[in-house]
């Protein structure tokens, strides 16, 4: 098969400005150039929307308060949205060659004009188009193609008050329901219409193949494997097709290298204008590399080839499809009552996010979903849960998904507020068109049922499809009997069953009615996720923060940098919030209208929680609101999911948080922003869910050590430091010899300094988990924390405490990817009266995306040692020529804690306009937000892309180092 994707050159314009028709403009009309008016570039795949903005003919939606001066649907008819887009692509055909124009998928339904010929293309978001256009190609080559693109029927009607998905009309059509707006979403104008997924001309010969099917079976404890596979071929000639029928598995070496490990070849007859469904013998394979989640191992991926050769013809097509092998099981767990997965008879503590999309404006593409999903994996997460008001996500998210060993959980469209629930109460039996429903929902999984990390297809969003979809979906994603919880991988035979695995349209994941059904909160479908604010970070700790065994929704706050306030609203929008104090004590925050705008959720909860920033003195301006906001950020997240993780398996099996980001420019639920700049939240979370961690419980102070890998850690101890703001350490203590169980949280000592004689009111606590016979780190913890009813503020005057700091950087640089290893040393002079582990030479985690660890070494710049592992990935993958290395050293006032130090990557300017938003995004940090104590060693690597002509600074930034530092 030869595929041209079909991405560039398309032009668009308003229905109602072009007088002609389809076929006229693409037989003997069409736009010419220069362009005029109303004919403008478009942007394909995307949506009107994205067109109006590339032409800058509205404003940027997600700008400041710009999203109301731009007319909704609703007030200027579909007619408004309704687009033409056009465009040429040449194709000439040899002997017996067929070609199809492809739509991975529009929104909402189109008339497609080829060279003069018509087809429809039926409604629904979620479904591929295929049209044969092998009879209607222009014979010289050159093609005219113009498509008509209508919104949803139902676009809506935005009430006064916003509200969950509108007034709920767009429920009645299969379709994203956030359009209409939600509690952390503007309205979308257009409701997303366009052609906004990849449009293709594939060529093949006479047969086609069509959706294979890619399933495995497990047997003898995982030694036993085989692969079984079925697939669509669609003879396209009236000639009966001899065919030789093909599929190699190879995988790849780590030279880039490709070892075939399967061929297998046979011989299939299709009669002529036939389509028929062929299974392959299973293939055999012996200890096949596993594909496992984020934290539990490797991703290892094979690639499966499935060729058909037509006897008189040659290769007619091919397809191919990375595979992962692993079973994904999946039930009630009956000690916690929550859901519990299991990943190749692993049980895996499940800790991740929830998901809405990349993009408002679906502006989609491959470096964004690589960017979205690596920082997932960053943060050590292990689910992401694509929330049924969204999108079904596209293959290419799932590619990055089964790179990093990312599960997911999707959901069909499906959502409370729309589909029954809701104020006021919503369509109670769905969408309109079940069967269209259905149609989309069973081409998604064909779609994407291939893909080793989808985990669970969901119904809906805190609601169940109307009975009669529940039905067909439940009857569609029957289990096949190899992946029921019966263990089959460790009988010694296979059970005789009456179907092959890839016989079924997906039987290999759970299909679960609803995000609160069946092992999701309280399992009933009551409205039992939350809560959505700022919390006391002890009560995550406590056994009756929350009553069930999985939380599918627990939502924060989420306040980006202030470099990007700047970026994404006018000055208006740059005054922070007011502090109102009511009578009860509390205090209420009363945002600008732009922060109300986009949806800002304030830092304090009237009745239940003091406001968190002023906890840290009254901030001054945007920058320090911001700079406050990501220590409460910090805090919370890392709380949250350390108290979950606290009792995991004795009441908890996992927990997702609401959200892990924004597709537009809001102000709550995110890890990072639409800019692509992590929060503090992100660090947090990046710390509490390592695989092996050590924690303070903030409701006993208990000093615990989680292990969540499938392997026993032995021979550990933990290391508990108290500093003072004045840099002296008056606790410290070390654990006695400890053997912690894989799978398994245990408490070990109480970390007694605040009952101790004359405490400090605010101190900070560093717990480093380490080896007892060399001293390498597996976790390393740092806490700020105050006495019991105290607050910060004493914070504020140790800004003025500056300790002295030297880092030594390495950069590699190749083209324009810069890879940078920064050796942070707060030199400080260090406390005689204990030991403490000034070293952080941490230990490699199996199949984490940790590149800092490793116990070899090498001699970098001050002859001290350093792991190697990274500097040698780098040293292999970047010229030596292009190698710098610098060391920088920043004068201090004083010894102390080098508190809350972060690094940002900014394009180097002479001169730079007043409020000029220099960042340069997305940057990928190993740690970011740290701090050191007196003496302490830390390393931090930096991978990021420079755009052309720019020349990179990083700069380092901290609590008390206010005075921003260029280190390069």
């Amino acid at each position: 098969m030869v595929k041209t994707v079909l991405d560039k050159g398309w032009l668009a314009a308003r229905s109602t400005e072009v007088e002609i028709n389809g076929v006229q403009l693409t037989t003997t009309q069409p736009p010419t150039q220069p362009l005029n008016s109303p004919w403008m570039e478009a942007a394909v795949p995307g949506t009107v929307l994205g067109t109006l903005l590339k032409n800058k003919l509205i404003p940027d939606p997600f700008y400041g308060l710009e999203n109301e001066s731009i007319i909704d649907i609703a007030n200027s008819g579909r007619e408004h949205y309704t687009f033409w887009f056009f465009t040429t692509f040449e194709c000439k055909l040899s002997n017996n060659q067929h070609v199809d124009l492809n739509f991975r998928a529009i929104n909402y339904s189109a008339e497609v004009y080829l060279n003069g010929h018509k087809e429809v293309l039926p409604k629904g978001m979620f479904r591929r188009h295929s049209i044969d256009i092998t009879d209607i190609l222009h014979p010289d080559g050159q093609n005219l193609l113009a498509v008509l693109v209508y919104p949803p029927d139902h676009p809506g009607r935005i009430p006064p008050g916003g509200g969950q998905g509108g007034d709920h009309e767009i429920g009645k059509d299969v379709a994203a329901q956030y359009v209409e707006g939600w509690d952390w979403m503007t309205p979308i104008r257009d409701r997303n219409t366009g052609i906004w997924d990849e449009v293709s001309i594939t060529v093949t010969g006479p047969v086609k193949i069509v959706d294979p099917h890619l399933a495995s079976s497990f047997f003898d404890g995982y030694k036993r494997v085989y692969l079984h596979s079925t697939v669509e071929l669609v003879n396209k000639n009236a000639l009966v097709a001899e065919c030789s029928l093909n599929i190699q598995v190879s995988t790849e070496l780590q030279d880039g290298t490709f070892l075939v490990e399967h061929l297998e070849t046979q011989h299939v007859s299709i009669s002529a204008g036939a389509t028929i469904h062929y299974t392959f013998p299973q293939l055999y394979f012996y200890k096949p590399n596993l594909w496992w989640p984020n934290g539990m191992g490797k991703q290892h991926l094979y690639n499966v080839e499935i060729t058909v050769n037509v006897k008189g013809y040659g290769e007619s097509d091919t397809w191919s499809h990375h595979f992962g092998f692993r079973k994904i099981e999946s039930h009630i767990d009956s000690v916690t009552g929550g859901r519990l997965f299991k990943v190749n008879d692993q049980p895996i503590f499940i800790r991740g996010g929830n998901w809405i999309l990349s993009d408002g404006l679906l502006r989609l593409s491959k470096e964004r979903y690589k960017t979205d999903i690596r920082f997932h994996a960053d943060m050590n997460f292990n689910m992401m849960r694509c929330w049924g008001g969204g999108l079904a996500e596209r293959p290419e998210f799932y590619h990055y998904c089964d790179l990093y060993g990312l599960l997911v959980w999707q959901e069909f469209w499906i959502t409370g507020d729309c589909d029954g629930r809701g104020d006021p109460v919503s369509n109670p039996d769905g969408p309109l068109d079940h069967d269209l429903f259905l149609l989309c929902a069973r081409d998604t999984i064909k779609l994407l049922r291939n893909h080793p990390s989808l985990a669970l297809w969901v119904g809906g969003n805190e609601q169940v499809p109307p009975p009669d979809i529940n039905s067909a979906l439940k009857n569609d994603l029957q289990l096949h009997p190899y992946y029921m919880n019966s263990n089959n991988s460790g009988t010694s035979t296979i059970t005789p069953v009456i179907k092959d695995p890839s016989q079924y349209l997906d039987g290999t994941r759970v299909y679960v009615q609803g995000s609160m059904w069946d092992g999701f909160a309280d399992g009933k479908g009551d409205f039992s996720d939350g809560p959505y604010e700022i919390q006391n970070p002890e009560d995550f700790f406590k056994h009756d923060y929350y009553q069930y065994g999985f939380n599918p929704e627990v939502g924060n706050v989420g306040m980006p940098v202030a470099a990007t306030i700047r970026a994404t609203m006018p000055p208006e929008g740059w005054q922070i919030p007011l502090f109102k104090k009511l009578s009860n004590g509390y205090i209420e925050e009363v945002p600008n209208p732009i922060w109300t705008y986009h949806k800002y959720i304030p830092y304090s909860k009237p009745e239940k929680v003091h406001d968190q920033i002023l906890s840290y003195g009254k901030p001054k301006d945007l920058d320090d609101f911001c700079l406050k906001a990501q220590l409460v950020n910090y805090v919370q997240y890392r709380a949250l999911l350390e108290g979950y993780t606290s009792q995991m398996w004795s009441k908890y099996t996992g927990v997702l948080i609401w959200k892990t980001q924004n597709p537009w420019t809001g102000l709550r639920g995110q890890f990072y922003d639409h800019l692509l700049d992590q929060t503090a939240g992100f660090y947090g979370c990046r710390s509490a869910a390592e695989p092996i961690h050590v924690q303070l419980n903030l409701a006993t102070y208990s000093v615990e050590v989680v292990n969540t890998t499938s392997e026993e850690l032995s021979n550990v101890a933990i290391e508990a430091s108290v500093w003072d703001l004045e840099g002296e350490c008056p606790y410290y203590k070390t654990s006695e010899k400890l053997t912690v169980p894989p799978k398994k949280a245990i408490s070990t000592f109480e970390m007694k300094y605040p009952k101790s004689k004359n405490p400090k009111p605010v101190y900070f606590l560093l717990l480093k988990l380490y080896d007892v016979f060399d001293n390498r780190i597996y976790s390393r913890n740092f806490y700020w924390l105050h006495l019991t009813g105290g607050d910060y503020k004493l914070l504020e005057p140790f800004r003025e405490r500056r300790p002295p700091l030297k880092i030594t950087s390495l950069t590699f640089i190749k083209g324009s990817s810069y890879e940078m290893r920064m050796h942070i040393q707060n030199t400080s002079k260090k406390p005689d009266s204990n030991a403490p582990l000034y070293r952080n030479n941490f230990i490699r985690r199996n199949g984490s995306c940790d590149e800092l660890a490793s116990s070899e070494s090498f001699d970098l710049l001050d002859g001290e040692k350093h792991e190697i592992s990274l500097y040698e990935k780098i040293r292999r993958n970047f010229s030596r020529e292009h190698n710098k290395a610098k060391v920088s050293e920043v004068n201090g006032t004083g010894k102390g804690v080098a508190f809350f130090l972060h690094f940002s990557v900014h394009a180097s300017k002479e001169e730079n306009k007043k409020g000029e938003d220099t960042r340069i995004l997305p940057v990928h940090y190993s740690d970011n937000y740290f701090s050191l104590v007196p003496g302490e060693v830390m390393t931090v690597t930096i991978s990021f892309e420079v755009p052309p002509g720019v020349t990179p600074r990083v700069t380092l930034h901290g609590w008390n180092h206010h005075d921003v530092h260029t280190v390069l």
